[in-house]
């Protein structure tokens, strides 16, 4: 069919229509993309073409309260590979092999795999200063050593199971490091260059640099030097009574404060995978769970005077040695007894059968009401992981002897930080403070504050009025009591001793226990409670005897490094035959040999050295406090005129 001429006319008009849009469209398109969408395609083009070479972002030093450092990293760079640029991989590998200690053929595999970058690890990772410097120095293309660190705890073991670890990627993986990751981990940085499809670097390119932000600094509660004094104890402890595990913790019982944290056995954070998995892996003085002993009636203590159960002074309780409580025999430590004494003696004494007294005069309900609010029965909320909450007779299944037992401390189970935390609340006026070790978290650059933890009151347990009287109770217990061997001559102390039968495969053990000691001071202005379980040592099993000395000796050097001086004023102490009191020693310089023995002081013995007619110097030094009987060394010589 003929087509006419206006038909392909009107078609050739179309056609050019069409193809004039289409190029409007291109021109408007290219307008687009070149005027505000080409800086936009340039980015994502360059990104595509842009590799990384990472930097790590130093992570925060943990300090102690005083500012000590006790983990901060140091640098320690890694070793990158950039496969597309290495032009000889097999001399490449040959040069590397000595300084990583690796095989070459394992580096020459890994270093043409590929890949954009590859680490080489293991040896390359975390390298010294000195071996990245002398890999620099190679020049080895498409070799790159990137800054790196890893952590470092200049202590050694001090406050591990407080501290935790971390992994080769500076990551937290227990303690302190795990808790509080996100804050100490700051963020990475970059070095990136621009290279081809096959990974070769572009010529006439520059690499870009981005700067890490390193992490937040962690003051501790920790005093570095209380911690030193309480593992030192701990490691001579081990070594003298060869226990299954010790436990202790010191705290500030006015702020839940802890001042010291520390359990054996013990590990070092630097080489965490030499030692087995229970040692690191558990922080005893939060996981431990325990029957209290003894040092559990401090709560029952407490709870009957607070509700007006007992007159401690003024009332008496005769204790035959034994108490019958719904068909069972509960016995007191004290063969035979201790027969008539007054409340206050039975705390001194640790008498049980006055304890089942008080507990029957609370009540179930009443007595576990106060247990509870100490804090018992459920996690005390410490910022470290891995804590347990311990367990507690549900209400309803406490019958006579439950109640009886829960009493003086068996058949509950708590954990050394709830001990410590309940115990605070009841010789600090009566507060329940939530326990905690972060203080508060600072920026590296500019030392300024970010974040400041403040003590936290989560309840007033007990009256200030009651607090009192369990304080100069507990003080009795130890100048008088079972807690003598704590006794600290010059400071007011109070405490309470522990011992309990350990339970194995539900049967209490007849010579397996755990014998613990918790103490205060002073007793009328508590600074510092400390408290110390041992599990299982060799040899007698009884807090007062075991345990009590070895709060007694971290006690006095704590004393020290927080400033508390002694005093006159205490509670007597109470003396058996086989101890000798203190006596202070007298001034004898100046002092003839006539002198001396006309006014012989029976409390000395005198050991005379050098000749001459006058004592010139004497030691011990004047007003020291020494047994009596004690000999006191006199120099002789002659005296200087003036």
């Amino acid at each position: 069919m003929k087509v006419s001429a206006t038909t392909v006319r009107n078609r050739l008009v179309i056609g050019i229509a069409l193809m004039t849009v289409g190029f409007m469209a291109l021109i408007i398109r290219l307008a687009i993309v070149q005027l505000w969408q080409g800086d936009e395609i340039s980015a994502k083009a360059e990104e595509s073409w842009r590799r990384n070479i990472p930097v790590t972002a130093k992570r925060g030093e943990i300090v102690d309260r005083d500012g000590d450092r006790l983990a901060y990293n140091v640098s320690s760079p890694s070793v990158i590979a950039v496969p597309a640029q290495i032009k000889d991989a097999e001399s490449t590998a040959a040069k590397l092999s000595p300084l990583l200690g690796m095989p070459a053929e394992e580096i020459k595999r890994v270093i043409t795999t590929r890949q954009l970058t590859m680490k080489l690890k293991p040896g390359g990772r975390k390298i010294s200063v000195e071996k990245a410097k002398q890999i620099r120095e190679l020049r080895l293309p498409g070799i790159v050593v990137s800054e790196d660190n890893k952590r470092y705890y200049p202590y050694t073991d001090l406050a591990s199971h407080v501290l935790g670890f971390t992994g080769i990627d500076n990551q937290g993986l227990s303690g302190l490091e795990e808790r509080y990751n996100s804050a100490l981990s700051g963020k990475n940085g970059n070095v990136s260059f621009l290279t081809d499809a096959a990974g070769r670097m572009m010529p006439n390119s520059s690499e870009k640099y981005m700067q890490p932000r390193d992490g937040l600094n962690l003051q501790l509660t920790i005093d570095k030097d209380i911690q030193t004094i309480m593992e030192r104890e701990l490691d001579q402890a081990m070594l003298d009574l060869n226990p299954k595990h010790i436990v202790s913790i010191a705290m500030d019982p006015n702020t839940g404060e802890v001042l010291a944290m520390a359990s054996r056995p013990n590990y070092s954070p630097e080489r965490f995978n030499e030692y087995p998995a229970d040692v690191y892996n558990r922080n005893l003085p939060v996981w431990m769970t325990f029957e209290p002993g003894s040092t559990f009636k401090i709560i029952t203590l407490a709870a009957a005077l607070e509700e007006g159960k007992v007159d401690l002074k003024n009332e008496h309780f005769f204790d035959p040695g034994r108490v019958e409580i719904g068909g069972a025999r509960l016995r007191c430590w004290k063969k035979g007894g201790h027969g008539s004494q007054t409340f206050l003696e039975v705390v001194e004494n640790s008498c049980n059968p006055g304890f089942v007294a008080l507990g029957n005069r609370l009540g179930k309900e009443k007595l576990f009401e106060y247990i509870r609010n100490f804090g018992f029965g459920q996690k005390t909320g410490i910022d470290v992981s891995g804590e347990a909450s311990g367990i507690l007779f549900k209400l309803d299944r406490v019958g006579p002897v439950e109640l009886a037992t829960t009493a003086f401390g068996q058949g509950v189970s708590v954990t050394p930080i709830q001990q410590i935390a309940a115990v605070s609340a009841a010789i600090n006026g009566g507060k329940w403070y939530k326990p905690h070790i972060a203080k508060r978290f600072i920026h590296p650059e500019t030392g300024m504050v970010v974040d400041d933890i403040e003590p936290e009151m989560v309840r007033q347990v007990i009256s200030p009025e009651t607090s009192a009287k369990v304080r100069d109770a507990l003080e009795h217990v130890v100048a008088q009591g079972t807690g003598r061997n704590a006794f600290i001559d010059g400071y007011r102390v109070g405490g309470k001793t522990g011992t309990a039968q350990k339970v194995i495969n539900g049967k209490y053990s007849p010579d397996e226990h755990i014998v613990s000691f918790i103490g205060f001071a002073p007793a009328d202005d508590p600074k510092i409670v400390i408290y110390t379980a041992v599990d299982d040592p060799q040899g007698i099993q009884f807090g007062g005897l075991i345990a009590a000395p070895i709060v007694k000796r971290i006690m006095a050097d704590s004393l020290e490094v927080l400033g508390v001086k002694p005093r006159e004023k205490q509670v007597p102490r109470e003396y058996r035959y086989d101890e000798q009191p203190l006596v202070t020693v007298p001034n004898l310089v100046g002092k003839t040999l006539t002198d001396l023995y006309e006014d012989m002081n029976t409390n000395f013995l005198l050991s005379k050295s050098g000749s001459g007619q006058t004592v010139i110097h004497q030691a011990p030094k004047p007003g020291t406090r020494v047994e009596k009987g004690s000999t006191i060394r006199i120099y002789m010589g002659e005296e200087m005129e003036e």
